[in-house]
């Protein structure tokens, strides 16, 4: 079941990620992003890792190898996505890095 989940949340994730990569491509601006922040970078990575633990972690997670470093890798990637989402969020709300 679990599998199942984080197999929908990997699509929802890409999906959202192309749909924002299309909306705000890379001839066109990211609105209030100042700087050299690059958002479609971020985007990017934040895809990358959803495609890593799905079909490179999460297939170990199901087989059992190594069960607690893989669940470890995989929530470190997660978390990863979250600073990604996170960080494109606030930059893009106009709020400058501390």
């Amino acid at each position: 079941m679990a599998a199942r989940l984080f197999a929908t949340q990997t699509g929802v994730s890409v999906g959202c990620g192309l749909l924002l990569l299309m909306i705000f491509g890379p001839k066109k601006t990211f609105p209030s992003v100042k700087g050299s922040f690059n958002a479609s970078g971020l985007i990017a990575f934040s895809m990358l890792l959803s495609l890593l633990v799905e079909f490179g972690v999460s297939p170990r997670i199901v087989a059992r190898e190594n069960l607690s470093f893989w669940h470890s890798v995989g929530s470190a990637m997660y978390f990863l996505q979250w600073i990604c989402t996170g960080l494109l969020l606030w930059r893009l709300t106009g709020r400058q890095a501390p």
